[in-house]
């Protein structure tokens, strides 16, 4: 597994080009990882949904719950589904619209300086090996080529957003992943 440094794009993903991304303000304050969960409608697993709204293309009528996101632009860098598949969406050096009103470590706007993680998953339901040993393996990739980013430096979309949102959830298994990444 390795990124292009020119393209910021994972050689192992498949790539699904978000229209919401934009330019960070300062490409080499790349300082953070934010692990999320997501699924499309909640607490459903392996459709295209979740794709279909980081690409904008979300159908409202498809599902009751849909015509309450279908208008949200926002994106993550990687999705990371249950089989341990990975998407990207945006490349690393441009900023993924994921942590939205956030705060962490006495700055606002995480989505700055940081990388978004979603695991395919809710705050409900345990998550799977795979997605643990790939998520492992993104990370020390992102570590190995992005100067500023370390292993201390991985935080969850509750802890940025606390009060308004609450993944990865309960389930997520931080000291599993602390072990994993020694």
């Amino acid at each position: 597994m390795q990124i292009d440094n020119k393209t910021g794009w994972l050689d192992v993903a498949e790539k699904q080009c978000s229209p919401n991304q934009d330019l960070r303000p300062d490409t080499d304050d790349l300082t953070g990882i934010v692990i999320h969960n997501i699924s499309l409608p909640p607490g459903q697993f392996g459709e295209t949904w979740i794709i279909d709204l980081f690409l904008n293309r979300l159908e409202a009528s498809a599902h009751p719950y849909f015509k309450t996101i279908a208008h949200l632009k926002v994106s993550s860098h990687l999705l990371i589904r249950r089989n341990g598949h990975i998407v990207q969406f945006v490349p690393f050096h441009r900023r993924a619209w994921h942590a939205g009103q956030s705060n962490w470590q006495g700055r606002d706007k995480c989505n700055d300086f940081t990388v978004g993680i979603e695991l395919e998953g809710d705050d409900h339901t345990a998550f799977t090996d795979e997605q643990y040993v790939k998520l492992t393996a993104v990370i020390h990739c992102l570590v190995a080529s992005y100067p500023k980013l370390n292993l201390d430096n991985i935080t969850g979309h509750e802890h940025i957003a606390p009060g308004r949102k609450t993944d990865p959830g309960p389930f997520f298994d931080w000291a599993r992943l602390n072990k994993m990444l020694q």
